[in-house]
């Protein structure tokens, strides 16, 4: 499979992954684990955009922690093509970065954006579905958001209100982005029949997005186009370092994509092109757990599953193991998560799993850096 238009993805993975801690570290998160197979999550992340890209095309946006790292995992893609944020500045100026960058190179490119640590099922149905995106990104001044069916009123994800669809490879109209709704509100948005998970997934072309940039965010446009002028010379990194922490800290999704939607439907030009392959957002030791519970990877008919080499569980129920050196057993426990790690020992009642990055925090807070 190969697209006529000229596809760049974009790998965001500058994250910190504190939530899978601690298997998750600072120089070592979520996005270059092995998490559900042998290879990482942004090694699995490349490899299926392949047949419409190659890693030769693929630029990622990361940090100084993880960026050997990725290189060394990504070795296919070009080293100068790794970007490393010297502060973390949310999504928003790594795509505009991206945007300014290629749009040097080739305007009318279509960037893709994706996260560097989702999990998806069905890939001939994503690329199928990815093929539609780039045609309709690359068709005009469109931009375009990988829609999710939700199967579940799920508060940890935002939500995509469409309207009519437009006649466009059955791409549906955006009216209107919600972030993480209550519970109330995400019941009635499942009820409703009209709302999409947001996969974090957008495709635009790099003019598109570029002036998106200039438009809603005013004072960090000239920074970043600043810093891919200076891109491929002596003097990057010094303006890079220098004007980059000076950028809002906005995710694209505030910054572009709510006063895109604001518009309204048929002048925004935002699309949301409904998914129908299998999706996970794996955001924490919960998420991952279900995951393979669904997946039937690990699980051991009583609901335990395990990434170890062994366990034995006596009227122990639902719980999630990962401890690769050693035999664990259980009992009388239910819903627990427990990851264990050559210094460090994680017990978390599943239902809790999304507070696990406060122990990073109090762990920064108190001085012990070498867990971190």
């Amino acid at each position: 499979m190969s697209s006529p238009v000229d596809f760049r993805p974009v790998i965001l993975a500058g994250g910190s992954g504190t939530r899978f801690w601690p298997r998750s570290r600072r120089a070592h998160a979520k996005q270059v684990l092995a998490l559900d197979g042998e290879r990482s999550m942004i090694q699995q992340t490349v490899e299926r955009l392949k047949p419409l890209a190659n890693a030769d095309r693929a630029w990622v946006i990361t940090n100084e922690y993880l960026a050997d790292e990725i290189a060394e995992q990504l070795s296919t893609v070009p080293a100068q093509q790794i970007i490393q944020e010297p502060v973390a500045r949310n999504t928003a100026p790594a795509c505009g970065l991206a945007a300014f960058l290629i749009e040097r190179e080739n305007p009318d490119a279509v960037l893709g954006i994706f996260p560097s640590d989702h999990v998806i099922g069905d890939e001939p149905r994503f690329l199928k579905a990815l093929q539609r995106g780039i045609e309709l990104a690359g068709a005009g001044e469109n931009i375009v958001v990988l829609g999710i069916e939700p199967t579940r009123p799920e508060t940890g994800y935002g939500y995509i209100e469409t309207g009519d669809y437009s006649g466009d490879g059955g791409a549906l109209h955006v009216r209107r982005f919600t972030e993480k709704p209550n519970q109330n509100r995400a019941e009635e948005f499942v009820a409703a029949g009209n709302y999409f998970w947001n996969s974090g997934m957008f495709l635009w072309s790099a003019r598109t997005l570029a002036n998106a940039v200039r438009e809603h965010l005013p004072e960090t446009a000239p920074l970043l186009e600043a810093i891919a002028a200076a891109y491929g010379t002596p003097k990057f990194t010094e303006v890079f370092h220098k004007l980059y922490p000076k950028c809002e800290n906005i995710s694209v999704d505030y910054a572009v994509l709510e006063p895109r939607s604001a518009k309204g439907e048929h002048l925004s030009r935002l699309f949301c092109l409904p998914a129908e392959f299998a999706w996970n957002d794996l955001g924490s030791w919960a998420s991952l757990y279900e995951y393979q519970l669904e997946s039937r990877l690990r699980g051991d008919g009583d609901g335990n599953v395990s990434d170890t080499d062994g366990h034995l569980a006596i009227d122990a129920v639902n719980n999630y193991i990962y401890s690769p050196h050693k035999f664990v057993a259980l009992v009388g426990v239910e819903n627990l998560v427990i990851v264990d790690t050559e210094d460090a020992l994680l017990i978390v009642h599943r239902d809790r799993s999304q507070d696990v990055g406060k122990i990073v925090k109090e762990l920064g807070i108190s001085g012990h850096d070498e867990l971190i």
